[in-house]
């Protein structure tokens, strides 16, 4: 079972909670627009060419800012946060392979492996009493053990529904629809879930000084 303590943020996650988002959501604000002026950089960048059309210099550029986020994490936070990093292994593995191969399936079917990954280890770890949940959302609030089982499986359930998603528009669109999508579609979808779930976490919030105090009286 997760217990409070164990959940309890960083000093440093509490000091720099704009700049976790940041490095969070930095790559794929890069991965868009790099998409977006493509052709443009290889026009200055000749070499870049070599690579492919725009969505592979685009996954290039992807990974290597997705290496840089990953690295200022280390750096700043002391830790590597891990949906990002184990994002960061999935991005690094099958760009590389789309690049090498010059195909984009293994480009486009990265958001499906990773949300499925997501959704699979988040409902799996209910099955073994553990709601991981509360090791990603620990700098944002504080919850008894009930609502992080709930806040659990509702983002586990999430992140299934967008690896389907991804799957039915990437199949269906254009790949600069599949690439806007993934930025301002996916974005706006995944912030409106977020703000669904506030009843559920005022509902289940406790006092973190409170918990402090238990906590230190335990000990």
């Amino acid at each position: 079972m997760t217990t409070e303590s164990d959940l309890k943020p960083s000093a440093a996650d509490q000091e720099h909670p704009m700049l976790k988002l940041g490095l969070e959501l930095g790559p794929l604000l890069v991965f868009f627009f790099a998409n977006l002026r493509g052709e443009w950089l290889i026009e200055k960048i000749p070499a870049l060419g070599t690579l492919g059309g725009p969505l592979f210099v685009a996954t290039a550029v992807f990974m290597v800012a997705t290496v840089i986020s990953l690295l200022v994490s280390k750096i700043v936070l002391g830790h590597m946060p891990i949906l990002p990093l184990i994002s960061g292994v999935v991005v690094l593995i099958f760009g590389a392979i789309g690049i090498y191969l010059h195909n984009e399936t293994f480009i486009k079917v990265k958001p499906t492996i990773i949300n499925a990954m997501f959704g699979i280890v988040l409902l799996g770890g209910l099955a073994f009493g553990k709601s991981l949940l509360g090791y990603v959302f620990n700098t944002a609030f504080a919850l008894d053990d009930a609502g992080w089982r709930k806040l659990t499986f509702r983002w586990g359930a999430f992140f299934i529904f967008l690896a389907v998603l991804n799957e039915v528009v990437w199949r269906n669109f254009s790949d600069n629809f599949w690439v806007a999508f993934k930025v301002w579609g996916t974005m706006p979808i995944t912030i409106i879930f977020t703000m669904a779930q506030m009843p559920l976490i005022m509902k289940h919030s406790v006092d973190e000084k409170e918990t402090s105090r238990r906590d230190g009286a335990a000990d």
